[in-house]
């Protein structure tokens, strides 16, 4: 038992040493550290504000033939309110709000958690290349606790950069939900810690034995993207094709922005962000569970 508690707090050590190392890797370097920053910037300003697909369905983008005699100003009016009543319709009906910026931005939260995750297994090839890895396998820190540190690490990153995507898109103008309360906050950091901890594994599986950087980057521009727009981050899977549909309905992605509007920006139907809580944990304890034994397996100097 004594061997034991002794054994326990260097794990703890172990894992918070390794990540913090991470961690200085990111918050020590000012230029990467400021570019994880204005990263959310850009694209909350030029891709969320260019896509004003709202100004779609209104009069100006209408173009009504010539009438004799022409309508008069109060007809106009009229018409005018009715476009306007049918955009508000056609958003809620397509997009379950009125503001595509602010159904695009909980996409944004779930993309950066992608594009920063994506990034583990790079992590493990370069400290191959280095001689860290060499160094770490020397030490009692187990092989587990190699791979979660840098999990972990990928997790803490993406939930800084989802605080500063909800800050950025709330100073743009984004529009929370009628049951939104601030404790709903925390319920979008859970869902992105738990999708990080799958997709970091994810990745750290696929390129573990890897010992070229080329090797990661090729998984990475392969899913990527695919993983991204085959969810419902931008548009929403019910207009998609049907084998679009069905390849969303299994992407865990799908499942976390669907949790986090609905803590942000829906009417919140629990029973739904129980399920994607559900689905989205199970996958992140499938793949971490696959990640955690194939490092006692194949992770060597």
């Amino acid at each position: 038992m004594n061997k034991l508690n002794e054994h326990c707090p260097s794990r703890l050590h172990g894992l918070w040493a390794l990540t913090n190392r991470e961690l200085k890797k990111w918050y020590k370097a000012p230029v990467i550290f400021l570019l994880s920053i204005i990263q959310p910037i850009l694209w909350m300003g030029l891709l969320g504000k260019a896509m004003n697909i709202g100004a779609i369905f209104n009069t100006s983008s209408i173009q009504l033939p010539t009438l004799n005699p022409p309508l008069t100003p109060q007809q106009l009016q009229q018409l005018g309110a009715f476009f306007s009543g049918l955009q508000s319709n056609i958003m809620v009906g397509a997009f379950n709000t009125t503001d595509y910026f602010s159904f695009m931005s909980v996409g944004m939260i779930a993309f950066t958690a992608l594009f920063t995750t994506m990034f583990s297994g790079m992590s493990i090839v370069w400290d191959r290349r280095l001689g860290f890895l060499n160094k770490a396998l020397s030490t009692p820190v187990s092989r587990a606790v190699i791979i979660f540190s840098k999990v972990l690490s990928a997790t803490l990153r993406s939930i800084f950069q989802a605080a500063i995507i909800i800050v950025i898109a709330a100073a743009f103008g984004f529009q929370f939900g009628a049951s939104f309360t601030p404790i709903n906050i925390l319920g979008v950091f859970g869902i992105i810690f738990l999708i990080c901890i799958g997709l970091s594994s994810l990745f750290i599986a696929i390129t573990i034995r890897s010992t070229r950087i080329e090797t990661p980057m090729a998984v990475v521009n392969l899913i990527n993207l695919p993983l991204m727009f085959a969810s419902n981050a931008f548009f929403p899977t019910n207009f998609m094709p049907d084998w679009l549909q069905t390849i969303a309905k299994v992407n865990p992605l799908t499942y976390t922005t669907d949790a986090v509007r609905q803590l942000l920006i829906f009417n919140t139907d629990y029973t739904q962000l129980a399920m994607d809580f559900t689905y989205v944990g199970i996958f992140a304890a499938i793949v971490a569970t696959i990640g955690i034994v194939l490092s006692w397996r194949f992770l060597s100097k």
